[in-house]
């Protein structure tokens, strides 16, 4: 028996067309919105690891200035400069007098 759909009536084609359309833009709209928590996700992860690699870079940086400062501070410079003998332009030593 061969399917024919004469015998069906106008309105009740217009009526399951309708609920064909409607399940195929609620397919859509569900398919468009997945794919933009998809996207949302996928930037919303990107971001974080470039924040956190930044912040990372960042507070690397900061802790070896750190450690350089801290170890600067404790380096015994005193043996590295000689004193010298200057000069002396009478109480100021190595002053340029130009004007006088």
């Amino acid at each position: 028996m061969p399917f024919d759909l004469t015998a069906v009536d106008n309105a009740t084609l217009v009526f399951v067309g309708t609920l064909v359309f409607g399940f195929i833009l609620a397919a859509f709209v569900l398919a468009s919105g997945l794919v933009a928590l998809v996207l949302l996700g996928a930037g919303k992860l990107s971001w974080t690891l470039a924040s956190k690699t930044l912040l990372a870079v960042v507070h690397g940086i900061n802790a070896g200035w750190d450690r350089l400062v801290h170890h600067a501070a404790t380096v015994d410079v005193a043996g590295d400069f000689q004193a010298q003998a200057s000069p002396s332009t009478g109480t100021y030593p190595r002053v340029i007098l130009r004007d006088s």
